[in-house]
């Protein structure tokens, strides 16, 4: 209790022991008597003295604190400093993770200072006592790691707040009325952080954008992006600097360049695609060989290092893929225009190009400039149905390099890579941005043909600098890698799959192996697990990332791996290019491996805050569209456990919802933490991942982007 108060009741022995050592947290490096202390801590009575004695001498016995004189205290050992991150907690224990991997160390509210999840901060430690976890205070943040927040403004007659559903700000925002940039409550915002007194519960801020009124769509999508930090305006001087590039390609350039615009050449993408970043040509060139190439649009030619193209792209680091829109890397006259490899243009561009025998074996191979033409621009479903009714444009290429790529993939899946083929998400929109259905995409043979031709030239490229001469380094590149993935974890899945009636297991026996893996994945499909199983195991696989440092892609069960076939909408490749020219054009030396593994920490850190956007547009559509389907019953399977309830996911949709613990009343449930379930402590009853339901859709909150069901039944 603080100084100056008085004790309501009696007080017991735990909340005494925490008063104590949160004075003695406070006086740190101070000799207190007991008669301090007692006035501290406003102690009147002789029980409360009593106890507080016994506590002393308790905590002198484990070692917290020292008796320096005759009922005199100081805390055993001297406080250290440490430097880390932060992360908040709802229950307001938050944790403190020390930069030098060392255990997390608990931060009550109290010593907080205000940090904010992810801040780096530099925290003191308190003195450890026996059986406790280490505790500790924030005296500084270094450096604050979001500043910026979107929430909905509710606007009073003299001040305005900033409502938000933020897991990293616990509270709403106050905003002076010479702050709110016109806002009105209702509109979604963005706001930046401007103080946050010690004394105060709510931060003070400024708006710096107003995105549009809440549910509107383009705010509500601006929001998302928003939230995790990314653009939603591309700036208008790298605007300009794009729109006076010049676009006529020089006889001198084409000269310097192989030309293949006289050869059979065409694209395949999705049928919304504008921006067509890779071609493939195809011709004969002997008896059951042919020259393959694929063609990938030279960005490195158009945008110059370092310069504000360059900059700009760096920063963004990929293209973003919201649910009704693309936020590009590029501006639009690179990614939609000069560099697009647009049907009957001249294009530029980079090549792998391959001479490959009809078992697709590569007798040999060349990477060069070119320029091509590409003589038809084809979608997926185009190419499919070619390939299916026998009739079409271009027929014989595109059966010549479809058996190609079915008999590469066979091939790679031989030698362990992981078949991993989940369903995308898509929605159905009218002219607001309401969804109106959800369906789903699939990889077919079009796909593949595709995905297997892009495979190589990235397998290839990365082997050509990756792969050293005897007695010599190899320089130093940009690979795509992935590690195996935890033992542990695959032995885990194992586990759990022989409780569904399913096992994991090799021809040679082996559990946790690629092969015992994929014969999983392969004998599940079309069950009523497969969904299930296919995310659990994905939980089991490390993250790709890029990396100077080449440990092979373990889900590929490729040896070098690298990005090369998308320098419209990644940067990494635009790297790669910038690479090649200098190794293999210009014949310069190796760059430096600390540049160019921070631009790998970089773009990896980028793609997983897109794929989060992306996953979070996907989840707000979902809630959006199951907004009008209040009160209504579906099948469901349990995609999830945690010890606050059920994760469900609808057959039809894939529409996720969580149905909270306190909901069931049949039984008190436990959390089976190792087996995915739920336990009833008198009934024994079960409720696992994977086991179906029927559910009703109780609520859709929007802000949290959350559905909660309840459960109608079980079968």
């Amino acid at each position: 209790m603080a100084k100056g108060g008085k004790s309501k009741g009696r007080i017991n022995k735990r909340q005494l022991v925490e008063m104590i050592v949160e004075l003695f947290n406070r006086h740190v490096g101070e000799q207190l008597g007991t008669k301090e202390i007692f006035k501290e801590l406003g102690l009147t009575s002789m029980s409360a003295k009593t106890l507080c004695v016994t506590i002393l001498d308790d905590l002198v016995f484990e070692g917290y604190l020292a008796e320096v004189s005759f009922r005199h205290y100081l805390l055993a050992d001297t406080s250290s400093t440490m430097c880390g991150r932060f992360t908040r907690s709802k229950e307001g224990m938050n944790l403190f993770y020390p930069e030098d991997g060392s255990e997390a160390v608990i931060v009550s509210e109290r010593n907080s200072m205000h940090a904010l999840t992810d801040d780096y901060v530099r925290v003191t430690l308190f003195a450890k006592r026996r059986g406790r976890g280490r505790e500790g205070e924030v005296v500084e943040i270094i450096k604050r790691e979001h500043d910026t927040f979107v929430g909905v403004l509710k606007v009073e007659k003299h001040y305005a707040l900033l409502l938000t559903e933020s897991r990293i700000i616990p509270t709403d925002i106050f905003i002076p009325r010479e702050h709110l940039k016109g806002g009105k409550t209702g509109d979604k915002a963005v706001v930046r952080l401007l103080d946050w007194p010690a004394d105060t519960r709510n931060p003070i801020g400024k708006v710096v954008d107003i995105l549009g009124r809440e549910g509107d769509n383009d705010a509500e999508m601006n929001a998302i992006l928003a939230e995790f930090g990314l653009p939603y305006v591309y700036p208008a001087a790298v605007e300009r600097a794009a729109d006076n590039l010049p676009a006529e390609i020089t006889d001198e350039e084409i000269a310097r360049r192989e030309d293949f615009r006289n050869i059979t050449t065409f694209t395949i993408d999705p049928s919304d695609a504008k921006d067509f970043d890779d071609a493939l040509s195809i011709r004969p060139i002997a008896d059951t060989l042919w020259e393959v190439g694929v063609h990938i649009a030279d960005v490195s030619f158009y945008v110059t290092e370092g310069g504000i193209v360059d900059k700009e792209a760096f920063k963004r680091a990929t293209s973003i893929y919201l649910v009704d829109r693309t936020i590009p890397m590029l501006p639009e006259r690179l990614c939609n225009n000069l560099c697009s490899l647009r049907p009957d243009e001249d294009k530029l561009s980079y090549s792998v190009v391959f001479n490959i025998n009809e078992k697709a074996e590569v007798k040999n191979y060349r990477i060069v400039r070119s320029v091509i033409r590409s003589k038809r621009r084809f979608n997926y479903d185009e190419v499919q149905d070619i390939l299916v009714s026998q009739e079409g444009e271009f027929l014989n290429e595109l059966n010549v390099l479809n058996k190609m790529a079915q008999t590469m993939r066979e091939k790679r899946f031989a030698a362990g890579a992981i078949d991993f083929q989940q369903a995308e998400v898509h929605f159905r929109l009218d002219e607001d941005g309401k969804p109106l259905s959800v369906y789903f995409s699939e990889s077919n043979e079009s796909h593949q043909l595709i995905e297997e031709f892009m495979l190589l030239a990235n397998r290839t490229v990365a082997e050509a600098i990756g792969r050293k001469a005897p007695h010599s380094a190899a320089k130093t590149f940009v690979y795509r890698i992935h590690d195996k993935p935890d033992p542990d974890k695959l032995t885990m899945l194992s586990r759990f799959v022989n409780k569904l009636g399913y096992r994991m297991r090799s021809a040679s026996g082996r559990t946790t192996s690629p092969a015992a893996l994929n014969n999983l994945l392969n004998e599940i499909k079309g069950t009523k697990e497969q969904n299930v199983i296919e995310q659990i195991s994905l939980r089991t696989m490390q993250k790709a990332k890029y990396s100077t440092e080449n440990i092979g892609h373990f889900g590929l069960a490729f040896k070098y791996y690298t990005h090369f076939t998308s320098p419209i909408r990644r940067y990494p490749d635009l790297m790669v290019h910038r690479l090649l020219n200098r190794y293999l054009v210009q014949n310069s030396r190796s760059v430096s491996v600390a540049k160019y593994e921070d631009y790998c920490e970089h773009c990896s850190a980028q793609e997983q805050v897109a794929a989060n956007a992306e996953r979070a547009s996907i989840k707000y559509k979902q809630v959006e569209f199951m907004s009008e389907h209040i009160g209504e019953e579906y099948d469901a399977v349990i995609s999830g456990v945690k010890e606050w309830g059920i994760y469900a996911e609808i057959n039809e949709n894939k529409c996720e919802g969580l149905i909270p613990l306190r909901t069931l009343q049949d039984d008190y449930y436990e959390f089976d933490d190792a087996n995915y379930c739920l336990v009833g402590r008198r009934t024994h009853r079960k409720y696992t991942i994977g086991d179906p339901l029927r559910i009703r859709i109780v609520r859709a909150n929007l802000d949290r982007k959350q559905l909660d069901y309840e459960l109608v039944e079980e079968y």
